[in-house]
């Protein structure tokens, strides 16, 4: 058995203007905030205790997620006076934890569908003292790569180079020994890419990669966060938050919450999304976007590659491209 840390305090600077007023994780995709979907994979992995690791607007997440009862779990919130960095997060986190269990860290950037049980096991019977989800990506030019040895050890973190000497990046999503955590200096900027996980490896310690190429996901930048909501409208990526409970309608090509309101005519389609409390009127056309809660599309409009956030109102016969959309803005996404 685990508990687990999820790490939901950035200030989502790469996704504004869609952070203008809502933390990142509270972001919908497939029509429910991203944090939820995290929630439920956690769950699903058999962690039954997960506190979450706030910072930037904290105060949105208790109304939404509670005690955790909702989805058969403890949610515990942990909130940073001032940002401490990954592994300051972690340890200011981890003071909630009363247990010698495993601790899953989880990254609020991620979208993934890797075997979290798996990997949770294989850092168990290692007793190691971190278990890394590593990823194989075609071009690593982009990323730091992570070598391993022939056991699954990790031998290096390296930083970005031309020449990569493997393919296989962090993936953001770690199993911990907490005697690692409680190593980490309290109430202290800490940062466990830069300083622990080096720092474990420079002094030999079992820092274990876990390989695992299922669907992942940075979903940083508002092009990333409309590909990974129309990746799980369409089932490339995996998700067990949505149910008959809260889903109307759900194809490959669109998903309808229940509490929305879609008018017959209206066409749906290319894996947008379109949350509960949302209007979508006669003649309307979504194509590859995101409809929050509450918004209104009016007669006629055409939007595509877009995010409509909470409450908006779009005008009758309007044409939307690749914009953010609130009451009182348009705001094209940028590239």
């Amino acid at each position: 058995m685990a508990v687990g840390i999820l790490l939901v305090g950035g200030f989502g600077t790469r996704l504004m203007p869609l952070t203008k007023n809502t933390p990142k994780p509270m972001l919908t995709v497939a029509g429910l905030p991203v944090t939820e979907h995290q929630i439920t994979m956690a769950r699903d992995a058999g962690i039954t205790t997960l506190v979450l690791a706030t910072s930037y607007l904290s105060d949105v997440f208790i109304p939404y997620f509670g005690d955790g009862s909702k989805w058969g779990m403890k949610l515990l919130y942990a909130v940073e006076e001032v940002p401490l960095g990954t592994g300051g997060a972690i340890r200011n986190a981890a003071k909630l934890l009363t247990t010698n269990e495993s601790v899953v860290i989880f990254n609020g950037d991620v979208l993934s569908s890797h075997n979290l049980a798996q990997q949770i096991s294989e850092h168990e019977s290692k007793n190691a003292d971190v278990t890394m989800h590593l990823t194989t990506v075609e071009d690593a030019r982009a990323f730091g790569c992570v070598p391993t040895d022939s056991d699954g050890r990790i031998t290096a973190f390296l930083e970005k180079m031309e020449n990569p000497v493997t393919n296989t990046i962090n993936a953001g999503c770690y199993v911990f020994n907490p005697s690692v955590i409680a190593s980490i200096a309290p109430d202290t900027v800490v940062s466990v890419e830069r300083e622990v996980f080096p720092e474990l490896v420079a002094s030999g310690g079992k820092l274990f990669g876990f390989i695992d190429n299922s669907y992942w996901l940075d979903i940083g930048t508002p092009k990333a966060l409309l590909k990974g909501s129309i990746d799980l409208v369409a089932s490339r990526a995996k998700t067990l938050a949505l149910t008959s409970h809260n889903v109307e309608t759900h194809t490959h090509e669109a998903l309808i919450m229940k509490g929305a309101q879609v008018d017959p005519t209206a066409v749906i389609d290319g894996g947008s999304c379109i949350s509960d409390g949302a209007i979508v009127e006669a003649g309307a056309h979504i194509s590859g976007s995101i409809v929050e809660t509450g918004a209104l599309i009016g007669q006629g409009a055409r939007i595509e590659g877009s995010f409509v956030a909470r409450s908006a109102t779009v005008a009758k016969n309007s044409e939307i491209w690749a914009s953010f959309v609130t009451n009182g803005e348009i705001i094209p996404i940028p590239e």
